[in-house]
């Protein structure tokens, strides 16, 4: 076989096609406290990648908001991800008069994570119950897009 014959594009296609886990993204949240995706094991998590600066970010932020507050006692909870430099005080008025309670951490504003780069802004991550990252949305999502990319998954691992 052609692969074994080039082990380097074996291993590339393994890391490509392997689910990447979430535990692997730390970040620090508002307070300055890292904080891990794998304190959110059992449940659905929704990453969103955003900025002060983007109005579709800043859209579609009361859907997630809402999604959250249905979601957080059960089975499923928002994370935010701010990728801009701006002061903590700015970023914590902006997100007390967004009206904001899901946890919000603080990465680079270069685009690159543990979980791949991010490619614009907003893009939402959605990982499973398991810690697999099982799908990719560039642009606004609403609390009914997140709740049937949820569905949809549910039902294949069934």
């Amino acid at each position: 076989m052609q692969l074994l014959k080039r082990p380097g594009l074996a291993v590339l296609l393994l890391i490509l096609f392997s689910p990447l886990h979430a535990a692997d993204l730390v970040l620090p949240d508002l307070q300055g406290k890292d904080r891990s995706l794998a304190e959110f094991s059992g449940k659905w998590v929704i990453v969103n990648f955003w900025a002060t600066w983007c109005p579709p970010c800043i859209d579609e932020m009361p859907e997630l908001e809402l999604f959250h507050e249905k979601h957080k006692d059960r089975d499923a909870v928002v994370v935010g991800v701010n990728m801009e430099d701006i002061s903590l005080e700015q970023l914590k008025v902006f997100l007390e008069d967004m009206f904001i309670s899901y946890p919000i951490l603080l990465a680079p504003s270069d685009g690159r994570t543990t979980l791949g780069r991010i490619p614009a802004l907003p893009t939402t991550l959605l990982i499973s119950p398991q810690g697999e990252l099982v799908a990719r949305h560039v642009g606004t999502v609403t609390a009914e897009m997140i709740e049937k990319m949820i569905e949809q998954r549910t039902s294949i691992r069934q």
